[in-house]
């Protein structure tokens, strides 16, 4: 009897996991997130830094913004990264932030190395996610940013699930890579579903998801 009644009981966990988590994906891919409709404090934003190019079109992305309403800005970058982390340093000191304590660098293993078999990448995400997801806990930002390198995948995925939870509200804006003009990167892909904004630099993207939104090229 017991027995049952745990069986039952577990079932009726992943019956209201899986009714949480689908409706959660279907409020955010029919455009229907609430958000707040004025910020009265700063928002506290955590932005995830690929490597490269990657790393080139988020600086360009955030180098204009209002840093005193975004903070702390918190940077993910992959351990194995050995660059982005200066150019990061420079853009806050090109700021006049050079020393203060608004902005702070943290680094996690990469989920997914260029090249890198899908199969092995399931490991190393796991890895990842696992090393990540009490950076999250203890952030709870109110907004993560990302453009497609594979260290932002553990970072929405732990932040999807926070969300589904009732922990953390995050707001996920994924941008696309400048150079994805006809087709989405395996980030885009997964983060259609997660991601509360889509934003797309080419016309031809804009017409694949309609909920997508075409900023123009950042490049």
């Amino acid at each position: 009897m017991e027995y049952q009644l745990i069986i039952e009981f577990t079932f009726l966990i992943i019956l209201l996991l899986t009714a949480r988590i689908a409706y959660v994906i279907h409020k955010i891919t029919t455009g229907h997130s609430v958000y707040a409709s004025k910020r009265t404090t700063p928002c506290r934003t955590l932005i995830c830094i690929g490597s490269g190019g990657h790393t080139t079109e988020m600086l360009k992305l955030i180098e204009n913004i209002t840093f005193k309403n975004f903070r702390p800005r918190y940077y993910i970058i992959a351990k194995s990264d050995t660059t982005s982390s200066q150019k990061v340093k420079s853009l806050e000191e090109s700021r006049n932030f050079a020393v203060n304590s608004d902005y702070y660098m943290i680094k996690i293993p990469r989920s997914r190395s260029v090249g890198q078999l899908y199969v092995t990448s399931v490991f190393t995400t796991l890895i990842s996610i696992f090393y990540a997801f009490p950076i999250l806990l203890k952030i709870r930002p109110d907004v993560i940013l990302c453009n497609g390198p594979g260290t932002c995948i553990p970072i929405c995925l732990i932040s999807f699930f926070l969300k589904c939870a009732f922990i953390c509200d995050s707001k996920i804006i994924f941008v696309e890579s400048f150079c994805r003009t006809t087709t989405f990167s395996l980030t885009g892909k997964i983060l259609t579903y997660i991601a509360d904004n889509f934003l797309v630099q080419w016309p031809n993207l804009k017409k694949k998801l309609k909920r997508s939104e075409y900023i123009g090229q950042l490049m």
